[in-house]
């Protein structure tokens, strides 16, 4: 009978495995391999792998911040863009709110020189007057009498200094008779691109203290091209004649 080998204690045959490996490294592979599982055995490659993909991952992170700092850059550019546009169109709107005065300022001027010549066959035909003088305008010599009998009414307290300044400030004062009866009248007239509530009530307090100067009839007249309805409306209430002009008609 064959005799058993002696056992080996646990120390013993791991330090012995340890001399044989060490002695005979190609051992080392066919042992891994019958000890570990192919999982095991495949961890190098897959933890290659990994290191590979987290490698790729921080490149493209590196990248995003990069194009994230760039984009902020960007935005910062761009808000200060936005700024500087916002100036530009706050400035482009108040040249067109001056360009718009200009403009209403000039065609209100060009139709006060129209008017010069045209305001009496005007006011002779829509008002049925005749015998028209202007006594008191842009482009004539304001007549020395009418202009000491509106000081005189002042110092006499007939009229008071808003009074004065409103009929001297008055774009047209025209001296008419009425073709019905050949009454006196003194016509203030107010002239204006698009006429509004302000030239509607300039042309009353003007041809009230006319009335009280000369103590005859005045009529208040307003001349324009254009005029909203609440405006006319607001016109008829104060008695203040609206001449409502074509550009064709005032040529």
């Amino acid at each position: 009978m064959t005799k058993a080998a002696p056992k080996l204690d646990p120390d013993s045959l791991v330090a012995r495995i340890i001399d044989e490996l060490r002695a005979n490294p190609d051992a080392q592979t066919l042992l891994l391999r019958a000890l570990l599982t192919g999982e095991f055995l495949g961890m190098p490659t897959r933890l290659a792998r990994v290191e590979a993909e987290v490698k790729a991952l921080r490149s493209d992170v590196d990248t995003l911040k990069r194009d994230v700092k760039v984009l902020k850059q960007d935005v910062k550019v761009l808000k200060q863009d936005v700024k500087v546009l916002k100036q530009d169109v706050k400035v482009l709107k108040q040249d067109v709110k001056i360009l718009k005065v200009d403009v209403g300022t000039l065609k209100g001027d060009s139709l006060e020189a129209k008017m010069h010549r045209r305001i009496r066959p005007l006011l002779g035909q829509r008002l049925k007057l005749r015998r028209l003088g202007i006594i008191h305008g842009p482009f004539v010599d304001t007549q020395q009498e009418f202009a000491d009998a509106v000081y005189d009414a002042f110092a006499a307290g007939v009229i008071d200094q808003p009074q004065e300044t409103r009929i001297l400030a008055t774009d047209y004062v025209v001296r008419a008779e009425r073709q019905s009866d050949g009454t006196p009248v003194m016509v203030a007239v107010e002239v204006s691109n698009n006429i509004g509530q302000r030239d509607i009530a300039r042309a009353r307090a003007a041809a009230d203290a006319l009335n009280a100067v000369f103590d005859n009839d005045a009529a208040a007249v307003v001349v324009g091209y254009g005029i909203h309805e609440a405006d006319r409306r607001r016109a008829i209430a104060a008695d203040v004649q609206v001449l409502q002009m074509a550009i064709a008609e005032a040529a």
